[in-house]
């Protein structure tokens, strides 16, 4: 029978890896039983403090094992993780513990005085080297959630009420089980890059939670930058399998032409988080020996909706099939069913959904229907079950009545010689309704004028494509996994002469 919680999966999977290789942590491996070692300290240390089944624990670590053993050690005890971003600013993160009201805050032995008196107006604070354990303090008791509860994820919010999302037990198994049957290469045995920030849901299942259930080595970066070391920590660990999100996967290509080197261990690389621009494919194949699986998912999916499953059936330019367990709907904006191939927003439905929102009835009730949730996504799938994501619907520009997804004029400008990066927006106009807003990051080498640029455009697309409004900058606003913050484009407005 499997097991129906994570906790009970890791601690049989780590029994039977006692004497093998699980974590590979600053240049040391530890054991199955090393693990479980620290993960019985950290049991022991919250059982001190008053932790109990039904409370919530914030955890404002990076990635370590002292992150991973805390979740085992919370789920032994019924309760429930809630990771936070680090270097999400102090308003932030006092919102969300505000929000999730938990029973204490466990935070690196580095972190400052200064810091930790903060978070003491919230919550209580409980202190951790990054290999453990954590200090027995007394915590506050609120017991709020149900034992089925494994994560509560932060997707948005560092002003008004922050969203966030609960996933079960049951979600995550289901999604690591999906992606284990789905995904060709990736089994037993082989050795997972775990650089993804491990408070985010693709970092946490497909890094952290996938290879210790699924009986996979992980390699623990507290963090990818700079980009030399996690290179540097991916050839010394021999690591087969490499996910991340597309800035992460260029910034590893750069620093392997810088050092002239190449990574004949990797057997596979999985992208996610953003759109992967199809370019960089070829690098990949050179300098890791093997293409890119592109997928596709949301922290309200547990996260993983869909993935090219090997490279021999792999679509470039799609974000591949769905996992086992996903139904699929794409609707227009009336709601109605469109046939394979047509434009529209994509449904979900399955057992890795998250039910609802936390304590967001109203949010709850906009998003979901009926067991379905609207991701918000404009998608086409086509008849053979392959995905292509168009845009998000917020990020859909409608210039006098005629729909403009980003990407089709971003990637007529990636080919420019002069163009490193980019990224377009729609701005309010008087006239149109919007026009099409270009940021360019610039490529040195190769000076360019908006003049230039908007020549090549005019060539190559539609006239309501063309953007009239251009900026130059020297870096896109990023989330936590790279992922471009068209909101925050789109609040700069118009910088720089319309052409």
């Amino acid at each position: 029978m499997p097991f129906l919680r994570l906790d009970q999966s890791i601690d049989d999977r780590c029994h039977h890896r006692s004497g093998d290789k699980v974590l590979w942590w600053r240049g040391e491996w530890w054991s199955g039983g090393a693990f479980l070692g620290l993960v019985d300290q950290c049991t022991e240390a919250l059982t001190k403090s008053g932790f109990s089944s039904g409370q919530r624990l914030a955890l404002l670590l990076p990635n370590s094992p002292v992150f991973l053993a805390l979740c085992v050690a919370t789920w032994r005890l019924k309760g429930t993780v809630a990771p936070l971003n680090p270097l999400a600013g102090s308003r932030a993160v006092l919102q969300a513990l505000e929000f999730a009201r938990p029973f204490a805050v466990v935070v690196p032995q580095e972190t400052s005085e200064d810091v930790k008196k903060n978070l003491r107006t919230v919550t209580s604070v409980l202190v951790s080297p990054l290999e453990g354990p954590i200090s027995a303090e007394p915590g506050i008791s609120h017991t709020l959630e149900t034992p089925e509860t494994a994560v509560l994820f932060f997707t948005s919010g560092t002003t008004g009420t922050p969203k966030s999302v609960p996933l079960t037990h049951a979600n995550i198994l289901d999604n690591v089980a999906g992606t284990l049957q789905h995904l060709e290469g990736l089994r037993e045995g082989e050795t997972l890059l775990n650089v993804l920030p491990n408070f985010h849901a693709f970092g946490f299942t497909v890094c952290s939670m996938l290879p210790l259930v699924g009986g996979l080595a992980q390699v623990i970066m507290p963090t990818f930058m700079p980009a030399e070391n996690t290179l540097n920590a991916l050839l010394a660990s021999e690591a087969s399998v490499v996910v991340g999100v597309p800035t992460m996967i260029a910034l590893l290509l750069g620093a392997a032409a810088r050092g002239g080197v190449q990574c004949p261990s990797v057997k596979m690389i999985v992208s996610g988080g953003d759109r992967f621009p199809v370019h960089l494919d070829g690098r990949c194949q050179e300098v890791f020996g093997v293409g890119v699986l592109e997928g596709y998912g949301l922290t309200e999916t547990s996260p993983v909706v869909s993935i090219n499953p090997a490279a021999h059936n792999r679509r470039l330019g799609t974000v591949g099939s769905l996992l086992p367990g996903f139904e699929a709907q794409v609707r227009n904006a009336a709601g109605e069913i469109l046939a394979p191939g047509d434009e529209g927003v994509l449904w979900l439905r399955g057992p890795s959904v998250t039910s609802g929102y936390f304590d967001a009835p109203d949010l709850t009730a906009q998003r979901f229907d009926g067991g379905w949730f609207n991701t918000g996504d404009m998608v086409r799938l086509d008849a053979d079950g392959y995905l292509s994501i168009l845009e998000r619907v917020s990020d859909l520009i409608i210039v006098s009545g005629f729909n403009v997804f980003p990407q089709d004029v971003e990637s007529v400008l990636r080919t420019h010689p002069g163009v490193r990066d980019i990224a377009v927006v729609g701005v309010p106009h008087a006239v149109s309704g919007e026009i099409v807003q270009a940021f360019v990051v610039p490529n040195p080498e190769v000076p360019v004028t908006v003049r230039e640029l908007a020549a090549f455009c005019r060539d190559r697309l539609a006239h309501y494509k063309i953007p009239r409004s251009w900026a130059f900058v020297d870096e896109f606003p990023r989330s936590s996994i790279g992922k471009v913050l068209r909101h925050e484009l789109r609040r700069r407005g118009i910088s720089s002469p319309q052409e």
